[in-house]
């Protein structure tokens, strides 16, 4: 994005704080942040964090705009649901209007145990904007490995809660969180749903830890898990201490999120109906050429990002990327999935 000098008044509220000040602010301002997700908590942390004038924010997310993400995801318009943009992209287009001096980076990919230490190479610290423990164990990997700090957030329903991790100072994720969920056990989006008002509350707190981070203020920021309950009101900061002399990450430096040599290929994902299926390695489709190849089968529209395919016949929607991954609408089944991938686009 395009980078300009921002006028001298557009972080006065902000540069009266004691706590930032003239010199926070030019802190602020050299500061790279990897933010991953951009979806109902990643949209408003990004928005905050390019408002408060962070220097540079790589935006990472594999999906598109839906109607449904508009009743709590900031940054979209029904105009990104009738194009299909991809999220990271629509995103990025709005923060560089609301400020065109922070450089966004938006990057449309699924950041998985291949791609994220690339994806978020050079950032001082990262931020998860996730909707799965999976990625964010993988987050808590990298971020102990590499020794940048982090912050944590999630919500379901009413309810959500946050912790900010300083690797080697604070607990680290599998301290608190020794083992993800089973499969099945834990509430999801798709049954439980989200209170919009829960997700800003929850960024709100990940964006202020994230710029605690960019001032270099560790002294202030959030040592204990907080949650909250929008709707009853129930607060709670649990302590949570330093690191766990066991822990398997940060003591042990066992990374095994990190360290897996293969994908699982396909993930049923929160809130879709739906399946996302990688291709490994990546490859590099023609969109065009796939699209035409596809219209006597069903609906196609191509732009620039994807191809959006419907099945005439099952009604089954494929939405696939340049370099071959695809999310696959009207099944939850990882092999069904692949099955009408490898039906329309190949194996």
């Amino acid at each position: 994005m395009s980078t300009a000098a921002a006028p001298s008044n557009r972080y006065i509220r902000q540069e009266i704080l004691g706590v930032v000040g003239p010199t926070g602010q030019e802190r602020l301002a050299r500061a790279h942040v990897a933010l991953i997700g951009a979806g109902a908590l990643g949209s408003t942390i990004a928005d905050l964090l390019v408002r408060a004038g962070i220097g540079q924010l790589t935006l990472i997310d594999r999906d598109y705009v839906e109607l449904h993400n508009l009743q709590r995801q900031t940054l979209y318009t029904e105009d990104d649901v009738r194009e299909h943009t991809p999220k990271a992209m629509a995103a990025a287009e709005r923060l560089a209007a609301i400020n065109s001096s922070v450089e966004v980076k938006p990057v449309v990919a699924d950041v998985n145990s291949l791609s994220i230490e690339q994806l978020t190479d050079g950032a001082d610290f990262l931020v998860d904007g996730t909707d799965n423990f999976e990625t964010r164990y993988l987050i808590n990997d990298l971020a102990v490995k590499t020794g940048r700090p982090w912050v944590y957030g999630g919500v379901i329903a009413t309810y959500g809660m946050t912790m900010t991790i300083i690797p080697g100072e604070t607990a680290c994720l599998r301290c608190v969180f020794p083992d993800a969920p089973d499969a099945g056990s834990a509430p999801t989006c798709d049954t439980a749903g989200v209170f919009g008002p829960s997700v800003h509350v929850i960024s709100s707190l990940e964006a202020s830890e994230a710029i605690k981070l960019a001032l270099g203020r560790t002294d202030a920021i959030n040592r204990s898990l907080v949650s909250i309950d929008i709707w009853s009101m129930d607060l709670q900061r649990i302590p949570v201490g330093g690191p766990r002399p066991d822990c398997p990450t940060c003591q042990q430096r066992q990374f095994d999120f990190l360290d897996r040599k293969s994908l699982n290929l396909e993930t049923t994902l929160c809130g879709h109906d739906a399946v996302q299926v990688i291709i490994q390695p990546p490859v590099k489709l023609d969109l065009a050429a796939l699209g035409r190849r596809l219209e006597p089968a069903g609906d196609v529209m191509v732009n620039r990002f994807l191809v959006r395919f419907t099945d005439a016949v099952t009604g089954h929607e494929l939405t696939i990327f340049p370099d071959g991954r695809a999310i696959v609408k009207g099944t939850t089944e990882p092999r069904e999935a692949r099955a009408i991938y490898d039906r329309y686009v190949g194996s």
